[in-house]
């Protein structure tokens, strides 16, 4: 039996394995928060602060210009924008007159974004002026009513604001007069003339969100959220994190649109009356500047960007004593990376560790967490107080004994509604077992130990069968960034006459490290004496990086698709 209630208590000495959740709407449950602690900021963008009361203010001014120009309860409002104020306004607002909010990527295709409004029927489309050609292009072929455009510079402070024009505003194309959207500064006058109720009232089981998934496993879906999962997820963060205290500071670079971005980063902390550090675009350079200035006491980010941090040369006398959480989610952080980004974090005086949690869209975001004093290692965690997880041979519903591995299963209160307009995957998805309790498939490898830690492998669907042997690429990866002349690795499957499929590897090498063949001899060499045969590869490929999804993981797919075009060349060439 691989059925493990929550030992968080044991590990945090008074945690209770049940909490109380807050049964109103994402909005209702921040603004306790504005009622309790006006003057505190809640957010920090470039320089300029906000706080709670102002923040209040601006949302509901947002609210009741939705009303005014007809927005209803149960109604979809696409949002594309990056981590600035008008994306937190404008997403609150909405889950005040009770529609949905529909977080997309800004940097979506044309194609992506009519797909994304019209899996949605979005009847609103809120976006940045950059972004506004792209959605005005497609708006012909959705069911948009209204196009609402914001713009960076309406948020800056006086210096900053001249600064960014002279820099990045001078290179927008303008917006035609004439173009038929409303500008921010339009839309928040708007709602002056709304002399009705512009509040609805939506509970714990109503939806607030949707959140689209990578599209990892095939067509991308959007994930239906409802209030309840949201403030769920924000109360385990906190009572998982015991050393949070309101007005700590979180450094929120990982975008909205992004469970992890949105969950963690902004609810979970607005939600607590905790200061949301908003960094509209970022790189690993900017992000480590913020995080020293600004003396930040939460960060949270994907392997890729710790891994780039270890290598900025503005680290090497960083002082991160301020730090109270270091977070890695989204992607499998390797044994060896943390341990240098352990070593790193004691090196500059933090007296924290890195804590790697695991999660899904599908449970808005994490729902494991490694605990603050307590680490196995190649574990992600335990699971969240109230939420259960289950082994089980691959898509059935029987368990596997302790250790054994199998697919995860989750169940508990962040778990999705469903995918909208996905009937038959959500019958794969969600299934209520003979327990009662109904789970979540997720499509992950993984094992759990007899005390509840639970051990990530990796995708179902991302496994190479070669010569009837299964090979898990994180596994592979796992062992070659273990090695000192890697900085980075990703396994594929290419074909092969004989074996079906073989692993390939891409390296980045170490800085300093040249690629050259005797490099890639030591590389291989390393390897092999920790990978069985059958699962070596044999191909190993230098790059200088990496391609990345939108939210930072290693695209592999990208380099799958590289290599069956090049296979399709060379065919055609012979």
């Amino acid at each position: 039996m691989t059925t493990v209630k929550t030992p968080w208590k044991d590990s945090l000495g008074d945690l209770p394995f049940t909490l109380e959740y807050f049964q109103g709407s994402m909005w209702e449950g921040v603004e306790l928060q504005a009622k309790e602690m006006p003057h505190s900021i809640a957010l920090d963008f470039m320089g300029k602060t906000v706080s709670y009361r102002e923040m209040q203010k601006n949302i509901e001014a947002c609210a009741r210009s939705l009303r005014t120009i007809g927005v209803r309860p149960g109604d979809y409002v696409t949002i594309a924008m990056p981590n600035c104020p008008q994306i937190i306004y404008i997403l609150y607002a909405v889950n005040m007159v009770g529609a949905i909010a529909c977080m997309v990527h800004p940097l979506s295709s044309e194609k992506e974004l009519e797909f994304y409004i019209n899996e949605t029927k979005s009847v609103l489309v809120v976006t940045l002026d950059q972004f506004y050609n792209k959605i005005e292009a497609i708006r012909h072929n959705t069911s948009i009513i209204n196009i609402v455009v914001a713009s960076i510079k309406d948020e800056l402070g006086i210096v900053v604001k001249a600064g960014y024009y002279l820099t990045e505003g001078h290179k927008l194309a303008k917006i035609p007069s004439d173009a038929p959207v409303i500008s921010w500064d339009e839309f928040m006058k708007i709602g002056h003339a709304c002399s009705f109720d512009f509040k609805v009232h939506k509970g714990y089981d109503d939806p607030a969100v949707v959140l689209f998934s990578g599209g990892t496993t095939g067509t991308s879906k959007g994930i239906l959220l409802t209030n309840g999962a949201f403030n769920s997820v924000a109360k385990m963060i906190i009572a998982t994190n015991p050393m949070f205290r309101p007005g700590d500071k979180m450094l929120a670079a990982m975008p909205l649109f992004h469970g992890f971005g949105l969950g963690v980063c902004i609810h979970a902390m607005l939600f607590s009356g905790g200061r949301c550090l908003l960094v509209p675009r970022f790189t690993p350079k900017s992000y480590s500047k913020l995080m020293v200035k600004k003396r930040c006491n939460f960060v949270a980010g994907v392997p890729t960007l710790y891994e780039a941090l270890l290598r900025l040369p503005n680290m090497e006398k960083a002082d991160l004593s301020a730090l109270k959480g270091v977070y890695s989610g989204g992607d499998s952080l390797s044994i060896e990376l943390k341990k240098k980004l352990d070593t790193f974090l004691y090196d500059h005086q933090a007296s924290v560790q890195v804590r790697e949690g695991y999660g899904a869209t599908e449970t808005v975001t994490a729902c494991c967490l490694t605990p603050p004093h307590r680490y196995k290692e190649g574990s992600i965690g335990l699971p969240f107080p109230d939420t259960f997880f289950k082994i089980v041979k691959p898509d059935t519903d029987e368990e596997v004994p302790y250790g054994e591995e199998g697919e995860i299963l989750v169940s508990g209160p962040m778990v999705m509604t469903g995918y909208l307009n996905h009937p038959e995957e959500n019958e794969k998805a969600l299934r209520k077992h003979a327990d009662g309790l109904t789970w979540l498939y997720t499509g992950d490898l993984g094992a759990m130990d007899s005390e509840g830690f639970v051990y990530f492998r990796g995708r179902i669907k991302r496994m190479i069968i070669s010569s009837g042997y299964n090979i898990y690429p994180a596994q592979i990866e796992n062992i070659f960034d273990s090695c000192d002349l890697v900085s980075m690795s990703c396994c594929i499957g290419v074909p092969d006459s004989y074996r079906m499929h073989r692993p390939k590897i891409f390296i980045v090498p170490a800085p300093g490290v040249e690629p050259s063949k005797e490099t890639k001899e030591a590389i291989l060499k390393y390897a092999s004496k920790r990978i069985a045969k059958y699962a070596m590869p044999k191909d190993l490929e230098f790059r200088e990086e990496l391609p990345k999804t939108m939210v930072g993981k290693v695209a592999y797919r990208v380099l799958e698709e590289e290599e069956a075009k090049k296979r399709a060349e060379e065919d055609a060439n012979k």
